[in-house]
């Protein structure tokens, strides 16, 4: 077996791996489930890459992503379900459906109309699948994964939402909802209830997302952007800490905010 350009050598790899004649014990132990969190990871990983610009992890987290519907389809076949085939041609299907500014007779004459008749396609898909489910109307919030990252499921459910005018009226109008459960997480957290705090820091997150949304920002992308931005400061401050020959745990919280408004000043000039 040598490696190839050719997908179907990724197959024919994928099938030999799952062969219980000869493949590898490690490959056959697994099913659908135990293998999802990989194919999450994988998009995680592929993202991270994009976000560095690193082309040459780019190309490899991309190989490690595609082995993932490789995977997937192999365990169907073996069960009779679907193959690898079915998925290529269910995908190219769909996004032939979906442009028929491109492979039919409609127009669309900038990114703004293709959008709009994407959506319009993607409601009748979804009251086709209601229907096949024996649902007389289908929610616009159905097929929103409820597996997502809860940023993103938020962001999502509220665009869906925003596209029936369940939305609010301007940014300002957000921003001040955001002040308003905030408010409510003093008040909880004040009281000592627990409960009471789980519930309205989950309203502020949400809130913010819709700021988020409304600002045009992608609220998953920017938290994860001041994740990376907390972490690259916080290993100055511990580095400034061990230049000092200080422990970080006995340096003190007005030692540390020191070195971190050090970082946060360079960050600025």
């Amino acid at each position: 077996m040598q490696p190839s350009r050719d997908i179907s050598r990724l197959i024919e790899i994928m099938a030999a791996l799952r062969n219980p004649d000869g493949g590898c014990p490690w490959d056959l132990a697994q099913d659908f489930s135990s293998i999802r969190h990989y194919t999450i990871e994988e998009a995680y990983e592929v993202a991270d890459a994009i976000e560095r610009m690193d082309f040459g992890d780019l190309r490899e987290e991309l190989g490690d992503l595609l082995l993932q519907p490789i995977y997937h389809a192999q365990m169907a076949s073996e069960l009779g379900e679907f193959d690898i085939g079915d998925v290529i041609y269910s995908i190219t299907e769909k996004l032939i459906r979906r442009h028929p500014h491109v492979f039919g007779d409609l127009d669309a004459n900038d990114a703004g109309a293709a959008q709009v008749q994407w959506e319009a396609i993607k409601v009748q898909e979804r009251a086709i699948k209601a229907a096949r489910k024996g649902e007389t109307k289908p929610s616009v919030l159905d097929d929103v994964p409820g597996t997502l990252p809860a940023l993103a499921r938020a962001e999502k459910l509220t665009k869906r939402a925003a596209k029936v005018g369940f939305d609010w009226p301007d940014i300002a109008a957000v921003a001040a909802k955001v002040h308003e459960e905030l408010g409510e997480v003093a008040e909880a957290t004040a009281a000592g209830d627990k409960a009471a705090s789980h519930e309205e820091i989950g309203d502020l997150l949400f809130a913010v997302v819709n700021l988020a949304r409304h600002a045009g920002v992608d609220a998953e992308a920017a938290l994860r952007d001041a994740n990376f931005k907390f972490t690259r400061r916080f290993h100055y401050v511990e580095e400034r800490a061990r230049q000092d020959c200080v422990a970080i745990e006995s340096a003190g919280l007005e030692r540390l905010d020191g070195y971190w408004n050090e970082i946060r000043k360079a960050d600025k000039t």
